[in-house]
């Protein structure tokens, strides 16, 4: 359903601050996988994602959701397939709208662009029916400015609008990191259940190797914008910290020195 074939991607080239972020990555998702990519900083987890959402065009290489050569579509011409969670509770919503109209936006996703924002009553009953699974009041506060709610609640919304027309792929880029640890994991068991029920292809972004150990059917290591682990099914699900810190330094010939990684 995603090929990223041989991708490759370097900051600023020939230049004193040269950094290469994606060196020749090649990664495939069959439709539905859930797959969690750990890593430390700079080792290309969010430049692969970037990547794929379109933010900036790779140097080299490719990529295909479902068919479609995307390697050279802007970003909001990609926004048709792809569903995304920042790690900034504060992006995805708009602050000064109320909830009813995020989520009229956002059911409008790759429909024609329409001047009408308010939803007609169908669709605000629809609205609360989805609001009320993820459990946190929001059914009853249509008319509330999105600017007044919790990080937890806004990043909650969020995953919803992200999923609302069924995306071809959903990006989660850290988007539990900003939030207090009883939020986050309120926030990741509804992440979870939304994806499972949806049977989205998910590619989720964590620092948190219990995570991506505890998440998804499949994880991939990357480090030094390589991947360097991908394992998937029973063999992710027989391994411990232990084990994945053992596998780490094997394939990188280092050790970690990343504490976030390391929280179990």
């Amino acid at each position: 359903m995603l090929k990223v074939e041989n991708v490759s991607k370097t900051f600023n080239p020939g230049t004193i601050t040269e950094k290469i972020a994606l060196s020749d990555v090649s990664l495939h998702l069959l439709p539905g996988e859930f797959v969690t990519v750990i890593g430390g900083n700079g080792a290309g987890k969010s430049t692969l994602m970037n990547s794929i959402a379109g933010t900036f065009f790779v140097d080299t290489g490719k990529i295909v959701i479902d068919d479609y050569d995307i390697t050279k579509w802007p970003e909001h011409k990609r926004a048709k397939f792809i569903g995304r969670v920042f790690q900034d509770p504060m992006m995805g919503t708009a602050a000064g709208m109320m909830i009813e109209e995020n989520l009229a936006i956002a059911a409008r996703r790759g429909k024609a662009p329409s001047l009408r924002w308010s939803a007609p009553k169908s669709d605000r009953e629809h609205f609360r029916q989805l609001l009320s699974t993820l459990n946190l009041g929001l059914e009853n506060r249509l008319e509330s400015k999105v600017g007044l709610l919790s990080g937890g609640q806004r990043q909650a919304l969020t995953l919803l609008m992200a999923t609302m027309a069924n995306p071809k792929l959903l990006l989660l880029d850290e988007h539990t990191a900003a939030l207090d640890p009883k939020t986050a994991e309120k926030v990741l068991t509804i992440t979870n259940s939304i994806i499972n029920n949806r049977r989205l292809t998910t590619l989720m972004i964590t620092h948190n190797m219990r995570d991506a150990l505890r998440f998804g059917n499949r994880l991939v290591m990357m480090f030094n914008g390589r991947i360097i682990i991908d394992v998937k099914d029973a063999t992710k699900q027989n391994l411990t910290v232990k084990d994945l810190l053992a596998m780490f330094e094997e394939a990188s010939g280092s050790e970690i020195d990343n504490d976030r990684m390391l929280l179990s």
